[in-house]
């Protein structure tokens, strides 16, 4: 009898779990984005003072409050993915987070109920950390286990895709809401429809998750009784060195994708000199590049293997990053574009293998615990202060390029890390266990 990890999926089934994996990310990073791009009218509705600077950096702390709690919430959905499966645990995830969306949408201003709202305001933002945690891992890992295994990178591909495709959405919501309605009505209703469009969103993820089985990879596990009783406390023992390697080089991976999508929109107004609706178009052009170009990083990576592109991707950072600030800081839109362009190839590269390295790394039984732990914990600490460390770093030297050494910097670590891991792009997804033994011994040299 064929068993269900060696079984063909059909395209039929693997455009719907392409979907179905899609969707829910989709949502998690559109929030996450349009929260960044509406700050400054969200500081004016919840935090209200006499310091605009104070009310926008309250804003931007209850922002980074959500990814502290997205290390808690892998973990939490990690074990509950490892134990009840991948298909469930996601639905909780996107449940949780449109409806925590939507309620930033419905939620009362401070002039309404007072220090209530910005109370209300930094629990939901936890409650969407806490989700948040769970579905990138969990959305890669349910794609991976369904993808045959001399494509995955080109299918889990489509899960950065609809990364970039949500901040390049948000951008796109953003712009037409401040260009089309006057300051009153953005202050009083505007601001409030993209947060609503989570909820069609999410409820259509929600079917299209629930209708779709089990991954061939978990049930195969069921079947021989398998499934991992403590996938926390396993993964700590047993995957310890796997998750310091793989963590080294998601680090470039975070640090990349926010200065790309987040930090570039600021950098080409400050050192650039460009308009903020200038700004949003180049990073919106970048974005949509960005996402066309990711299914070709999967194609690519498939071909010459994880390390090769691991390397790839490292190098072309170091490489382009200089002329790549020094083309965004020349005041040109023309040569903006291509500099935030290059920085977006890198970090596509980056995004694409890594989607499928937290899948590859790790054994089915622990999968979805581990891979959690080791995106989250990266995309904490080098993701979410990414914006933060590079205006620091302008700000102590007294040059725009600072930022660059700094992401030269986590690139060489992001290289050592990445190499310390084995080959994974043949490997049966089933089989996955061994590498743990072979990235240790790389690690202590």
């Amino acid at each position: 009898m064929t068993s269900p990890s060696t079984e063909q999926v059909s395209p039929q089934t693997l455009r719907k779990v392409i979907i179905a994996a899609g969707i829910g990310n989709f949502v998690e990073w559109f929030d996450f984005a349009v929260y960044g791009f509406l700050a400054t009218t969200i500081a004016q509705q919840f935090f209200p003072s006499g310091d605009a600077s104070a009310a926008l950096l309250k804003t931007f702390a209850v922002f980074a409050v959500a990814f502290a709690f997205r290390p808690l919430g892998g973990i939490f959905f990690g074990m509950l993915g490892d134990r009840i499966g991948r298909k469930r645990t996601l639905a909780m995830t996107i449940l949780l987070m449109a409806g925590a969306t939507t309620l930033i949408g419905l939620l009362p201003t401070y002039a309404a109920i007072g220090v209530t709202a910005p109370i209300l305001l930094s629990l939901i933002r936890c409650a969407q950390g806490f989700s948040a945690g769970g579905e990138y891992a969990g959305a890669c890992a349910y794609l991976m286990e369904h993808a045959p295994s001399d494509k995955r990178a080109w299918y889990g591909s489509f899960v950065p895709v609809s990364t970039f495709s949500a901040f390049a959405a948000a951008a796109v919501v953003a712009y037409a809401l401040e260009a089309s309605l006057s300051a009153e009505a953005m202050g009083s209703w505007g601001w409030r429809l993209p947060f609503l469009i989570a909820a069609p969103l999410g409820l259509v993820g929600l079917y299209l998750r629930w209708k779709l089985d089990e991954t061939p990879a978990f049930q195969a596990v069921k079947q021989e009784h398998a499934v991992a009783h403590s996938p926390l406390k396993e993964t700590l023992r047993n995957h310890g060195a796997a998750i310091c390697c793989l963590g080294a080089f998601v680090s470039l991976t975070a640090l990349s994708f926010y200065m790309f999508t987040t930090y570039f929109a600021t950098y080409l107004q400050v050192a650039g000199g460009l308009s903020r609706a200038t700004a949003l178009l180049v990073s919106l052009i970048a974005l949509i590049f960005a996402a066309a170009i990711c299914p070709l990083a999967g194609l690519y990576s498939d071909r010459v293997g994880r390390r090769v592109t691991v390397m790839t991707a490292c190098v072309l950072l170091i490489v382009v990053v200089f002329p790549s600030f020094l083309m965004a800081s020349s005041g040109s839109f023309a040569a903006s574009i291509v500099g935030v362009m290059l920085l977006a190839v890198g970090a596509v590269l980056c995004g694409v293998v890594t989607a499928a390295l937290l899948s590859e790394t790790f054994p089915t039984r622990t999968r979805y615990t581990a891979s959690a732990i080791t995106y989250n914990m990266a995309y904490t600490i080098f993701g979410g202060t990414a914006p933060l460390m590079a205006t620091w770093l302008i700000s102590t030297t007294g040059s725009n390029l600072s930022p660059a050494f700094y992401l030269i910097a986590v690139a060489l670590l992001a290289l050592a890390g990445g190499l310390a891991l084995p080959e994974t792009s043949r490997v049966s997804l089933h089989d996955v266990g061994s590498q743990e033994k072979e990235a240790a011994p790389l690690l202590s040299r």
